[in-house]
């Protein structure tokens, strides 16, 4: 019973990874779209996905990690906080010395 539940957990996870992947960019090698860029959110949220989003774009073409019609600098920012908090430390990762300990 028990190591049916793993296997259904893990296959929940499974399906929750892959639901947050990223899709396919069709703006790639356009100029000019009529679409306003990706700002601050979108940065952080595509961050956030960045490792699932990787192994997707090891498979396929057409799933870049990077949203290449974005805001600029604002976007860039929010990417890089979301990166920080799914590959790095996050606000959790700093260990604190105990003070009791040395």
């Amino acid at each position: 019973m028990r190591h049916g539940r793993t296997i259904l957990m893990l296959a929940a996870m499974l399906l929750l990874l892959a639901a947050c992947a990223a899709g396919g960019n069709e703006l790639v090698g356009t100029a000019g779209v009529e679409r306003d860029p990706v700002g601050f959110w979108w940065g952080l949220w595509h961050g956030l996905i960045v490792p699932i989003t990787f192994l997707v774009s090891l498979f396929t073409d057409t799933v870049n990690i990077y949203e290449v019609h974005n805001a600029g600098n604002w976007y860039d920012a929010g990417f890089v906080l979301g990166l920080t908090f799914s590959i790095g430390s996050g606000p959790f990762g700093a260990s604190r010395r105990r003070s009791g300990r040395r």
